[in-house]
């Protein structure tokens, strides 16, 4: 049963130990030690924020769709949920969620999906693929631990809407998510996280209207 747990966060961004606004459609970059808290927020309601998570220190080890839906039986992420890596351990906990859901399922907009599901002239347009790719060739910390497009898994969604049909297939549909809305997560081991906020302007994950985020990083904090 996939039932969302809105909980509020205690954490004031003025503690914030990084408080960044990632612009529509660009990638973001960013080592979240063991302990850290990262929260991303929605600014203006209903934008898709792809995600992947790699072990800042091996990065054959990171975030897996089939492991974290295995472990939970659940397609959908919110407060409690436990974000596996492919060796099976666990990567993150989200910790407060305003939103209540968020897609596993749906993956990355590329040029070649925009081709399939929409138009043969959608093929040139911008994509978190490119976006991912992108800041594997260019960013230092992707660099450092020498990854590839071939280290590109199945990204988390957050904010996306896709709901599983009754015959199994996957619908783009309107977002929940709204203005101010956040999710939020504890780091289990130091991660990677690398951010694709999605440009995509054919489906309605975003209102198409694709619009900033901001990601705040706080230090560990005392139990």
């Amino acid at each position: 049963m996939n039932t969302s747990q809105l909980i509020e966060s205690k954490l004031n961004p003025d503690s914030a130990i990084i408080d960044e606004i990632c612009a529509a459609g660009e990638p973001w970059v960013k080592m979240v030690k063991r302990g850290q808290i990262f929260r991303i927020v929605d600014l203006e309601g209903n934008q898709a924020v792809d995600t992947l998570f790699f072990n800042a220190n091996h990065a054959l080890e990171r975030y897996s769709m089939t492991d974290t839906i295995r472990a939970q039986n659940k397609l959908y992420l919110t407060t409690g949920s436990k974000l596996c890596s492919n060796f099976g351990n666990m990567m993150l906990t989200i910790i407060a969620d305003t939103c209540g859901r968020h897609d596993t399922l749906g993956g990355a907009c590329s040029a070649e999906s925009n081709t399939v599901r929409y138009a043969l002239e959608k093929y040139p347009m911008h994509s978190c693929r490119d976006n991912f790719l992108h800041a594997l060739a260019h960013e230092t910390a992707c660099e450092h631990l020498g990854m590839s497009k071939r280290d590109i898994p199945s990204n988390i969604n957050f904010f996306m809407n896709v709901p599983v049909t009754e015959d199994g297939g996957l619908e783009f549909v309107d977002g929940i998510s709204a203005p101010g809305k956040y999710v939020e997560m504890r780091a289990e081991m130091d991660v990677l996280v690398l951010i694709s906020n999605c440009p995509q302007l054919n489906n309605p994950c975003n209102a198409y209207n694709p619009t900033p985020i901001r990601l705040l990083v706080w230090e560990r904090q005392a139990s």
